[in-house]
């Protein structure tokens, strides 16, 4: 996998604590970064779909929203 090299500045606290997360979970701090990076990138894509999905069929109901919150929360619990 090709990697590109980046200098990058973060707050001072948001540095410690990614830092110690990375410790945690036993990886390098720029594994842990391209990791979250990857995650927010998902994110993006997944709002992205849903804003295209409403565009064409209309906003969710709120019922629908509840329902993906039940599922979301659950799916935190497992």
């Amino acid at each position: 996998m090709a990697v590109r090299k980046l200098s990058v500045a973060l707050d001072e606290s948001v540095a410690e604590r990614a830092a110690s997360a990375a410790a945690t979970h036993g990886v390098s701090l720029s594994a842990w970064l391209n990791a979250a990076a990857e995650r927010a990138l998902r994110v993006e894509q997944g709002l992205a779909a849903v804003r295209e999905w409403e565009q064409e069929h209309g906003e969710l109901s709120p019922e629908a929203l509840t329902w993906a919150e039940q599922v979301i929360a659950s799916v935190k619990s497992s």
